[in-house]
């Protein structure tokens, strides 16, 4: 399969640069894709409102995923038991493993997301439009 862009050169974005999708109190920033990287992983900053929800409880069959915070607490599920993630943690999420996030300070939460293999991408415009829809 022959992607649109060269995945054997260096990319660089500056903060706030990359694929913007918002999503109701949610705003993920796609940095490199199946584009970027062969389908190999794909990897997202994901941007929480104060006292905001996340997607609520679902899981992946095909993916892991891993969260790093990179500012504020971020509330995480993983299975059946929340944590509080303060920046700096590192998560990492099995495949088929229920898990959600929130934000539940008073103040902007953010975290840094690989999916691996790549691919979750492809659902992000349904997901802005459902948002639109169910505001």
């Amino acid at each position: 399969m022959k992607h649109k862009n060269d995945h054997s050169q260096t990319l660089i974005l500056t903060a706030g640069q990359g694929r913007v999708y918002h999503l109701g109190a949610m705003t993920a920033i796609f940095k490199a894709d199946e584009n970027e990287t062969a389908d190999q992983y794909s990897i997202s900053e994901w941007w929480l409102a104060p006292n905001s929800n996340g997607p609520g409880p679902h899981q992946h069959d095909d993916q892991d995923q891993v969260f790093y915070v990179l500012e504020g607490t971020i509330s995480i599920l993983t299975g059946d038991k929340w944590i509080e993630a303060d920046r700096g943690t590192f998560i990492r999420i099995p495949r088929n493993t229920i898990h959600n996030f929130a934000n539940r300070t008073n103040k902007k939460a953010g975290m840094l997301n690989f999916d691996i293999p790549g691919g979750f991408e492809k659902n992000m415009p349904s997901m802005v439009k459902w948002f639109e829809e169910n505001k």
